[in-house]
């Protein structure tokens, strides 16, 4: 790839700088090759190495060399630090790692679960299953117990009910906020023992081990037909 070609490929970026000084917006995107204008600069060679101080014209004439682009990466500096690099193949990069990242980022998600201070063992188990699952995979959970007409007068019932939960989910989870009445509700929150990042690393490993056992079980060639009588 020659050097007209790069000059052509980044006319249009050109062009968007220049609109931009014109009362635009300021790119964030550094300069490079030809939109660089200083007389010297302090240079990075390709793997890293200090070049030294040298004159924009040397500097460009090597990042043609080398077929690569000079990328100003600390416009701030005195005189100001290029690298010589592929710009493109860096972008491409950048947006890669970027991505990723969005990717495994944890976002704290609050679960509700309601509850009346009577519940019967059925639904409390049914209930304390979903508290669980959602501990498990890294979510706080609120708590809410509902009272109702004269329930109101025994708050105690929604107190020993939220200790209740709260020892027997302990192996999963603490208690982050403790029970306070909240009007007609008495609320408890949970906080897991496990990191959202954890809980989503385990969970696509789980994935990945289920997906590998089906392969494993489902050989190809396998003769599993059963021959009928004679």
């Amino acid at each position: 790839m020659g050097w007209s070609y790069r000059n052509r490929r980044y006319a249009a970026v050109r062009q968007a700088v220049a609109w931009c000084n014109r009362g635009g917006p300021i790119s964030a995107e550094p300069r490079i090759n030809d939109r660089i204008r200083v007389p010297e600069v302090r240079l990075v060679g390709p793997s890293g190495e200090q070049v030294g101080i040298v004159p924009l014209a040397k500097a460009l004439e090597l990042a043609q060399e080398y077929d690569l682009d000079l990328v100003e990466v600390a416009a701030t500096a005195r005189p100001p630090v290029c690298k010589l690099m592929d710009y493109g193949k860096f972008k491409y990069e950048s947006a890669m790692k970027a991505r990723e990242a969005r990717k495994n980022q944890a976002h704290t998600v609050i679960k509700e679960m309601k509850l009346r201070p009577k519940i019967d063992p059925h639904d409390y188990d049914t209930k304390k299953g979903h508290v669980v699952r959602f501990l498990k995979q890294g979510d706080k959970v609120k708590i809410t117990i509902m009272f109702r007409g004269r329930e109101q007068s025994r708050p105690e019932l929604g107190f020993r009910l939220l200790q209740r939960l709260a020892e027997d989910v302990q192996d999963l989870g603490f208690v982050e906020s403790n029970p306070k009445q909240d009007g007609r509700n008495m609320i408890m929150v949970l906080g897991p023992h496990k990191k959202k990042t954890e809980a989503m690393a385990e969970a696509r490993e789980l994935a990945d081990a289920r997906k590998a056992e089906r392969r494993g079980t489902a050989q190809p060639g396998r003769d599993d037909a059963v021959a009928e009588p004679a």
